[in-house]
């Protein structure tokens, strides 16, 4: 149960990670809720690398566990909870998040802070936002790239913003170090880490096609796009979570309890 709402929400566990099973809907209802109430909402994504990266960095695996929703930005996550019985409803995408959430703060008056990327990017996601959802207030920015010991300058200036909505556009664990670090001080109410989705709204990275992300190929479409950087990254990750999903199918199975591969409400 999060702080925004009044009912059980129902958990799904992979790879002893707790995963809300909530549709796109379900997750944007909660964000008003959140908005209207003043209450704490900060939402966590995985994707098949974070659950990787999340067994060999505990901070990072702490970071994530500690947010009040966590769903499935991958389509590889929901393939893996249907494989293991562990069932998600949908993907619910961080970029396509970030999108609907400003579509209804366009119609609801939602104060955003934009935080991530270089400066040059993150001034053009601000002067978009203001073209396309002409309802939302971007109640202030700031790049990603600043030293550790600014943080708390950051988070200062991002409480005087008084913003219902922070997006976090920084590469993980970054950006959940930070959200996990300062989200009490900074007291807005909803939180979300957007990773490169600046890149995305500002023009500078082009997203996979509808198709591609339908199959799950969105990681592949990167590699096309910046194979130097990009392959062994997705090489590496996509191997290793393939032996995860077969270790915890071919695995024991405990009836009625919770573990990997398991679900549970």
């Amino acid at each position: 149960m999060t702080a925004a709402t009044c009912q059980p929400i129902p958990v799904r566990e992979l790879f002893g990670v707790p995963i809300h099973a909530l549709t796109m809907g379900q997750v944007l209802a909660a964000v008003d809720q959140a908005i209207r109430r003043r209450e704490q909402l900060r939402i966590g994504v995985v994707n098949v690398a974070k659950l990787v990266n999340m067994g060999r960095d505990p901070e990072l695996a702490e970071s994530v566990l500690t947010s009040d929703l966590v769903v499935a930005d991958g389509m590889g996550v929901v393939w893996a909870s249907r494989i293991l019985r562990a069932s998600l409803p949908e993907r619910v995408p961080g970029i396509d998040l970030m999108m609907r959430m400003l579509e209804q703060g366009a119609g609801r008056g939602y104060r955003v802070y934009c935080l991530g990327a270089t400066p040059e990017v993150v001034s053009t996601v601000v002067e978009r936002i203001g073209q396309q959802f002409p309802g939302v207030v971007v109640a202030g920015s700031h790049h990603g790239y600043f030293k550790d010991e600014e943080e708390a300058r950051v988070a200062s200036e991002i409480r005087s913003a008084s913003a219902d909505i922070l997006f976090v556009a920084m590469t993980s664990p970054k950006k959940e170090r930070f959200l996990a670090r300062w989200g009490d001080e900074m007291n807005v109410p909803v939180c979300h880490g957007v990773g490169g989705s600046f890149d995305v709204l500002a023009g500078k990275v082009k997203r996979a096609p509808a198709l591609w992300q339908r199959l799950g190929l969105e990681w592949l479409y990167r590699v096309v796009q910046e194979p130097r950087r990009m392959w062994r990254r997705y090489l590496v990750t996509n191997t290793v979570f393939g032996w995860m999903v077969l270790r915890a199918l071919l695995g024991p199975r405990r009836s009625g309890k919770p573990g990997e591969g398991q679900g549970g409400e």
